[in-house]
Parts: C-alpha cells; structure tokens; sequence
C-alpha cells in the first residue's frame, strides 16, 4: 500500500492511475475512465473530482450531528457520552458501563463494550491499541477518498443501541439526487453479517453487494418506513448521490451516519446488471476540468 504522504503528493492523473490499480485488484475489472457507465465505475470519478465541502462535513461522525439536528431535529441523533482528540483524555471510570466508540474519520473501527465492569485488562488493552491505531490512520488517502483526509481526527462514544433481539438492524438508504431508490437491511453486523435489498414497496430483490448473503427469514416492513424514507431524502437533497444510514428501535429512529464512498467503490455487485441500474441512476457532470 502506497505511503499516504506520496498519494497526496499525486497529480489527478497520478491519482486515477493508483485508484484504477485498486479498483482492479479489489474487482477484478479494469476500470476505463473514458468509458464510466457502473455505479462502481462512477465512485470512482466521484472520488477524485467531487470536491463538495459538504462532503467533509457530512462524513465526519462528530460533525453531521450539527447537519442533521438542524434539518431533522436533534431527537434523531443517538445520544453523544462525548468527544476527545487523544484517547488519553478519556476519564474511563466516567463512561456508562455500556456503550459504543469509535474514530469520527475511520471505517470498521466501533468498538461495542457491552459490559464496562467485566471488561478485563487485555480488553482494556485491545481497545486502547485500536481506537489509537485508527486515530492515526489516513483512511482517505488509501482508497482515494479524499474528504476523509480533510476530517481532523477525533474519538467520540455514543449509547450503545441494542434491541430486545439482540440484533440491532441497519437500514441503508441508496439515495441519488434526494430520491430514496433502495433499501439495504443489514442483521448481524458484528458476526454474521447479512443484507437484504429492498425496493420502496418492501420486495425483497433477486440482486446483493456480493460480499453478503441474504437473510433468510421473513422481515417485515417497518411500520413508520416512509417516515424514514422522508427522513433519508430530506438529509441526501443536493448530493448526486450519497447512502443514508438509519436505525429504527422500537419505532423510534435514529441517524447513524451518511456514505458517500460505499466500500469505495470497490464493492462487486451480484449481477453487473444492478451495477448498471444503479450506475443509471446517478447523474455525474464528469467534468474533469481542474485536472
């Protein structure tokens, strides 16, 4: 992997050289910049060339607290324990004996403690090494998406949200310029981790991200599901595209967090069909002029 302080360095032309390496190491499909038609393809010009300030704002998990409270209420927001820029500032004996932490600028790097009063010594250990080691790392510059390079990293902890299931479900919405397309329902993030794939009249879809099977029983639509679709399409107005992630425990909903750069684009889909779809769907300038 390349040194981060040499892929800032990179021209755009150096950049889309290094991203379509990745692209084809992670899809095995070469990317051809002339030619972007996939969902997958066009993340990619996004990545390089979408330089919207929002982004940065939207991305950061401590900073779209404020975006969201001010367009859909703070009653949405899961509850905030705090924030710190270095995990040595953390009174440990201060937090909840549950709760969830992770970096503001990172990917993959939650930590649920479920249990503060049994956590052992190498628990304590393990996390430590793990929000620290996030803290420092340029997830941004690895996978060219620049707007996490431009989030100054931070530690934030928030309620741990657990249903009477034990399964907390993820509703992610698929938006394209403020229009709710899909549905992703994630079960079981944390072990065996499942997708379903919607559509706004709640059909289960014949097509997934291709890392994930489906779940097999029977789920039903949410009650208040279109109150989350309005609630999705009200925070996605005026991105091109963007994936709203929600919770919905016991009828009440909550934001998780907003995804410009889903697995960066280097997700293969099941059927490069619903790549295409999709593609279809996202409606991009691709204009390459600042390059």
């Amino acid at each position: 992997m390349a040194n981060t302080k040499r892929i800032h360095a990179m021209t755009k032309k150096e950049l889309e050289a290094y991203d379509a390496a990745l692209y084809q190491e992670w899809t095995g499909k070469i990317l051809n910049w002339d030619d972007l038609q996939t969902f997958t393809e066009k993340m990619q010009w996004a990545k390089l060339y979408d330089d919207d300030p929002r982004k940065v704002v939207c991305a950061d998990k401590i900073e779209v607290r404020t975006w969201v409270a001010d367009r859909i209420g703070e009653e949405y927001l899961i509850p905030l324990i705090g924030t710190w820029d270095r995990y040595s500032d953390i009174d440990f004996s201060a937090l909840p004996e549950q709760f969830a932490m992770k970096t503001n600028h990172g990917s993959g790097d939650v930590v649920v403690v479920q249990s503060k009063s049994r956590m052992s010594v190498t628990d304590k250990i393990d996390m430590r090494r793990k929000i620290e080691t996030a803290l420092k790392m340029d997830f941004g510059a690895y996978l060219c998406e620049m707007h996490y390079s431009k989030i100054t990293p931070r530690i934030l902890a928030e309620q741990y949200l657990v249903s009477e299931e034990g399964d907390l479900r993820d509703y992610k919405f698929q938006c394209f310029d403020g229009v709710v397309k899909y549905c992703y329902v994630d079960f079981d993030r944390f072990h065996q981790h499942k997708r379903n794939v919607y559509d706004l009249d709640w059909n289960l879809q014949d097509w997934n991200t291709g890392e994930y099977e489906n779940y097999s029983g029977t789920i039903e639509k949410p009650a208040n599901f279109e109150k989350m679709i309005a609630i999705a399409e009200k925070l996605s107005a005026g991105f091109s595209q963007v994936r709203v992630d929600l919770y919905n425990l016991h009828g009440r909903i909550y934001f998780g967090e907003m995804t410009f750069t889903s697995a960066s684009g280097f997700r293969t889909f099941s059927s490069r069909e619903a790549d295409l779809m999709l593609g279809s769907m996202w409606n991009l300038p691709m204009d390459k002029s600042d390059s």
